[in-house]
């Protein structure tokens, strides 16, 4: 099983990004995908889940309202829209698979992404 994450740069604070991650190797649309981050100095935190479409979504209270989850089974993708950035959203984002639906925690997450950096500056 192999998650690819891409999308990550850059960008101003109130700027847009959207990150992808690729799945292959399972069953996609079988799985419960979550993107979670981790900024420097600190530990791993979620940011977003979802089941099986935006309506079973999930989020952090931090990014709620600003970022979107979704994803595209016929292409095995999971999708984060995050729009008016702030410098607190810096850090690297990790996509996972959950066999589970204990989307918010870390530890039921059994593959991960290598991970995308993203940088908010003001």
């Amino acid at each position: 099983v192999q998650l690819q994450a891409s999308g990550g740069g850059l960008v101003q604070v109130g700027e847009s990004l959207r990150l992808s991650c690729v799945v292959s190797g399972r069953a996609f649309s079988r799985y419960g995908m979550g993107w979670f981050r981790q900024a420097p100095g600190k530990e791993r935190e979620f940011v977003a889940a979802i089941i099986w479409s935006i309506e079973s979504a999930y989020y952090a209270d931090s990014v709620k309202g600003r970022f979107t989850i979704s994803r595209d089974n016929a292409k095995n993708t999971v999708y984060l829209q995050m729009n008016s950035l702030k410098p607190e959203d810096t850090a690297v984002y990790y996509c996972g698979s959950n066999p589970s639906r204990w989307l918010l925690q870390e530890g039921r997450y059994d593959y991960w992404g290598q991970g995308t950096q993203v940088t908010v500056s003001s």
